[in-house]
């Protein structure tokens, strides 16, 4: 009786719209019956994140923002669809991986980009992953530094697409090989290869500083 009094308060909660005190699964479906809150929150839990990943990745305000829109939009459209087979931030980084790989790919020119993109809070340093060697107290260093990022940057522009996204992946975003993989589409496996082949040609190219 307890049981079902909690599953009808929780079921009014979502049909009316205040969905503040739902957990994932409850805003899913609760967005999945057309809860335009239940979507709002969903989105504000994760816009952060995608934005930044698709900036990580793509280096670009323009584009990331396209990816973002995009992203949310293909999430509003298959959002029915959804059946809980996954996590729903490994479906929706899937989309977002997807949607940054196609640009990767679509770029003839890559070399040009900056190793800074402009945000609105301000610049947003691409090689967040570097160590901090407070180079600022060191011109040497600060030298060393500057030389390295503009090593790793040219191996990232020779890395393959696939491999330059599970590398971002990794290091920028922080996320584990078995995610990763789930973003992909792929094995846990395929992803450690790939981040492995990424890394030995990053070692091989920085060789000379480390």
């Amino acid at each position: 009786m307890v049981e079902s009094t909690r599953a009808e308060a929780i079921e009014n909660i979502a049909v009316h719209g205040t969905t503040e005190r739902l957990d994932e699964g409850a805003l899913i479906r609760a967005a999945q019956r057309g809860d335009p809150e239940a979507f709002e929150q969903l989105v504000r839990s994760y816009d952060h994140n995608v934005l930044r990943m698709a900036l990580n990745l793509l280096h670009s305000q323009e584009d990331a923002r396209d990816v973002y829109q995009e992203a949310f939009l293909r999430v509003y459209r298959n959002l029915p669809k959804f059946r809980f087979d996954c996590s729903f931030s490994t479906w929706l980084y899937r989309i977002v991986a997807n949607l940054c790989l196609d640009q990767i790919r679509k770029r003839k020119v890559r070399k040009e980009e900056p190793s800074s993109v402009e945000t609105g809070s301000g610049p947003l340093d691409r090689f967040q992953f570097l160590p901090e060697q407070r180079a600022d107290v060191d011109p040497q260093r600060q030298l060393m530094s500057a030389e390295v990022n503009a090593r790793v940057q040219e191996v990232l522009n020779r890395l393959t697409a696939r491999e330059r996204l599970v590398f971002e992946m990794r290091h920028f975003q922080g996320m584990r090989l078995r995610a990763i993989g789930d973003a992909l589409g792929v094995t846990e496996e395929a992803a450690k290869n790939c981040l492995f082949r990424a890394t030995q040609k990053m070692r091989a190219a920085l060789g000379d500083f480390v």
